[in-house]
């Protein structure tokens, strides 16, 4: 019994052992670390770390055990918190939506600036807990009540269950904001990565809700405003970057949005939607709305006839909760100021650039921070401590700063 149970274990190590080989050459054969990133070490590191919870997560889905994003989601949940001393963190519940709230230990008699935030992860990552250092640092060097709000997300919910209960969340929280001392003229909704763009869905719909204290502006944080086009020129340039490689990113599109896996060459050669739909939104997904530095060796490329079958599929695509970015005149130009940070080495970078130019041109104020040096979810390093990244340090004191202004 002893010689089986041995044996076993020697089969595991010796398995584990080829899945983490497996996982660093298949990192350095695919991933590309730009020169221009500092600390490369660290991000080929941090990387292959990601890589490996993902591929281990993959083998317990296909083994029936649980879905990836689970696996990932308790791997990263494991993490101790860690607590400032000048910031009380409580736990609430919004009916049954959990929440965080952060709120400046020192007394004040003044009312504080409100933020509400929404986590990224693709809707399959990231937790309450994942997002608690950027929370806890906002809150105590913005000296801003922070509420982070804790969405279902992948397995088992998907779009627009995360939008709906970020929402239900806000509203909740602006009818209260009395309570915990908030200033009603200064609320502000802010996420990273799909949470930037559940915050901009938020901020749309409030734009319609007037017995509500108006949103005093929104903060957008390597955003995803759009998931129509995937072939400009920053997911030409950056698919194959840390930490959103092309695989990765349409585990997270096509779970989220419920999807057949098979579509994924169709909407590379964007032939998901027809003509006139491009022609329709050209105006302001069109690469002529990307300033030309951005586009170094970018070719773009006619999009393909439409594949029917597909274009019924994915039309949800269409759906301004899932594409804020094309939401119509009307709503976009009654939207608040924005801030909004954006990443070079980032596949996303350019739905950042076209909605910050849709904002301005409909004359609604932008601040926007462009990290050179930064890539997908470079602000979680904040609190990673070896695998810090200072660019993390410098997009916090950009939202410190555009917070006071308010």
């Amino acid at each position: 019994m002893w010689t089986l149970a041995l044996m076993l274990l020697a089969a595991a190590c010796l398995f584990s052992l080829g899945v983490a080989l497996w996982v660093i050459c298949s990192h350095f054969f695919i991933v590309h670390i730009p020169a221009a990133i500092g600390h490369p070490v660290k991000l080929r590191v941090l990387h292959c770390i990601f890589q490996l919870l993902v591929t281990w997560g993959m083998i317990f889905e296909k083994l029936r055990i649980c879905a990836m994003p689970q696996f990932i989601c308790f791997m990263q949940d494991l993490r101790l918190l860690k607590y400032d001393p000048d910031v009380v963190v409580t736990d609430l519940h919004f009916g049954t939506i959990p929440v965080k709230l952060y709120q400046p230990k020192a007394s004040s008699c003044t009312l504080k600036p409100g933020i509400v935030y929404f986590h990224g992860g693709g809707g399959a990552l990231g937790s309450l807990k994942t997002h608690h250092g950027i929370c806890s640092r906002l809150c105590k060097e913005s000296d801003s009540v922070v509420l982070a709000v804790g969405y279902r997300k992948l397995p088992k919910y998907k779009c627009p269950v995360s939008i709906r209960d970020c929402l239900a969340a806000t509203i909740h929280f602006l009818r209260s904001l009395h309570a915990y001392g908030v200033d009603p003229a200064r609320v502000v909704v802010c996420g990273d990565s799909l949470g930037g763009g559940i915050a901009t869905v938020v901020c749309q719909k409030l734009v319609n809700m007037p017995d509500l204290p108006r949103i005093r502006a929104q903060i957008l944080i390597y955003a995803v405003l759009q998931v129509l086009d995937f072939q400009t020129p920053s997911f030409q340039q950056r698919k194959n970057i840390p930490m959103l490689c092309w695989s990765f990113t349409w585990y997270c599109f096509s779970h989220y949005l419920d999807i057949s896996s098979s579509w994924q060459e169709v909407i590379m050669k964007g032939a998901h939607l027809p003509a006139k739909v491009w022609e329709k939104y050209r105006k302001w997904l069109g690469p002529e709305n990307i300033p030309e530095r951005f586009k170094s060796g970018y070719q773009q490329k006619p999009h393909e006839p439409v594949n029917e079958a597909a274009y019924l599929e994915l039309s949800v695509v269409l759906d301004v909760m899932c594409s804020p970015l094309i939401a119509e005149d009307d709503i976009v130009s009654q939207l608040p100021e924005a801030c909004i940070v954006s990443c070079e080495y980032d596949a996303l970078r350019d739905s950042s650039l076209l909605y910050k130019k849709r904002l301005e041109d409909l004359g609604v104020p932008v601040t926007w921070h462009h990290v050179e040096d930064g890539f997908h979810g470079v602000l979680n390093t904040i609190d990673l401590n070896f695998l810090y990244f200072p660019s993390s340090t410098r997009i916090l004191n950009v939202l410190t700063h555009f917070i006071k202004g308010l």
